[in-house]
């Protein structure tokens, strides 16, 4: 479900969000002194960090933000040539924009081996981004390509590199990644039941995919595309990734899917007998969940950070119009529940934004599956708080924040699909309450939860379980 930044109206930037963009220069964020959010880690950024900040906060500023009434005015025009939003055209403006953000070497940042940077360190610049997405797409560092040129990366075979990662690293093609499927739970990733079967020298891929993001844009070439080559043996091995070109013959896109009754660029696919190279299949059967848990970490981090960002620009939408409005003799700014939503939302950003920083350390210093806990953890906080800032900043400006005027009723329509995206809240929270749950109960635990001593003493309990929960103190049993 990965797609644009909700700032942008209809895929990009309008030229009323310009003046508005604008002015984040004056926010930590966008300053090139180092914020204060990243003190406790200032022993861990390197001069690399700086240079490469710096840039990017000068990219924006120098060149996105002129170039964006050309953009939202380019797309205008193409939305006039085609007979749905979803097929329209990337703005030319683009192929001109890449090539600055080449020119500056800021192209691909979300590679570490391009970047040279921690997740530490990238961390605060995917939140740059997440305020600035025309300048995310320049950089070519937007979901799902993102993730899919991790994967051919670091899992595909030259041949793979030469069609497909070079032109998705030059920005000349986009992608998909194409797991979701309607007819299963696919927030657990071993009920995908679309079937890739070895016949000769080909594969055949036939299932059904959903929720399909960037598959209708005219600039999709390729699907990274999950599915089974067994149906048996160990349940973590039967998975297998697949490169599937969109043109390919059985490939058949039913229909957008529409996000609160608006319809987007995420679709419906069926897959009816496809042939691919056998050469198209990622690092070997089998290797599907192995290669979905690489491609899932770094980038869970830099999509909390870019929800980060739209957090801070709701928290800048309220405190603006709060110095605008004025209601029964007085600004908003004055009123004192206007400035208890302003501090709540400040304290949400920040413990959302550190807790990003030490699932970032956590897999710099132990790698990620020692961070799995944490990026859970943030998983579920930095969306759920960016939703409840947006939301307070909707209730603020009343009807405006969710009229056409606004940028406000995209950006919450945005982030509450992101908190179904990765894996609804619920799958997140079960890897938080199986790690707490793991060890068992303790000493400490048993003594401040206390116990009545009549209950041993009289024994009238005993026969629950002999005794072994409430009286002996045992651990229950459970399925972790």
């Amino acid at each position: 479900l990965a797609q644009v930044p909700a700032i942008v109206l209809s895929g990009y930037i309008s030229f009323f969000a310009f003046v508005f963009l604008a002015r984040l220069a004056r926010m930590q964020v966008m300053n090139k002194e180092i914020p204060d959010a990243l003190l406790p880690y200032k022993e861990k950024l390197t001069p690399r960090f700086f240079e490469l900040r710096g840039k990017v906060i000068d990219f924006v500023t120098e060149v996105i933000n002129p170039a964006l009434p050309t953009v939202h005015a380019q797309r205008k025009e193409l939305l006039k040539t085609v007979d749905h939003p979803t097929k329209c055209p990337e703005p030319p403006i683009f192929n001109e924009l890449r090539a600055q953000a080449r020119a500056r070497g800021l192209a691909n940042l979300f590679l570490s081996e391009v970047c040279q940077l921690s997740v530490l360190e990238y961390s605060p610049i995917a939140e740059i981004l997440g305020m600035n997405p025309v300048a995310n797409l320049a950089m070519n560092c937007s979901a799902p390509d993102t993730g899919n040129m991790e994967v051919i990366e670091r899992f595909g075979t030259p041949e793979q590199k030469k069609q497909w990662l070079e032109p998705l690293l030059n920005g000349e093609i986009r992608s998909a990644f194409a797991m979701t499927e309607p007819g299963v739970a696919s927030s657990d990733a071993t009920n995908i039941s679309t079937r890739i079967e070895r016949d000769g020298d080909e594969y055949v891929v036939n299932g059904h995919k959903w929720w399909i993001s960037g598959a209708i844009r005219p600039e999709c070439k390729v699907f990274v595309l999950l599915g089974k080559t067994s149906f048996s043996g160990p349940l973590h091995q039967q998975q297998s990734m697949i490169l599937v070109p969109r043109d390919a013959p059985g490939v058949n896109i039913l229909r957008p899917l529409a996000v609160f009754g608006e319809e987007h660029d995420h679709a419906e696919i069926i897959f009816d007998n496809v042939r691919v190279p056998v050469g198209n299949i990622i690092l070997g059967e089998g290797r599907g969940f192995e290669i979905a848990q690489g491609r899932l970490g770094p980038g869970r981090i830099h999509h909390c950070m870019r929800s980060i960002g739209q957090a801070e620009l709701a928290l800048a939408a309220i405190v603006d119009r709060a110095h605008r409005r004025k209601a029964f003799g007085r600004l908003l700014a004055e009123k004192d529940g206007i400035r208890t939503a302003i501090a709540e939302a400040r304290i949400e950003i920040t413990m959302c934004r550190q807790l990003c920083y030490l699932a970032a350390v956590m897999a710099d210093e132990k790698g990620f599956k020692a961070a799995q806990t944490y990026i859970a953890m943030i998983k579920v906080a930095a969306p759920r708080a960016a939703l409840r800032i947006i939301d307070e900043a909707i209730q603020v400006h009343g009807a405006h924040g969710v009229s056409q005027d606004s940028h406000l009723a995209a950006m919450w329509t945005n982030m509450r699909t992101l908190r179904v995206a990765d894996g609804p809240d619920m799958v997140h929270m079960m890897t938080i309450a199986k790690k707490e749950l793991g060890g068992g109960g303790s000493a400490i635990g048993r003594k401040v939860s206390g116990t009545n001593a009549n209950v041993e003493k009289y024994g009238k309990f005993s026969h629950v379980e002999g005794g072994a929960l409430y009286i002996q103190g045992g651990a229950a049993k459970s399925k972790l």
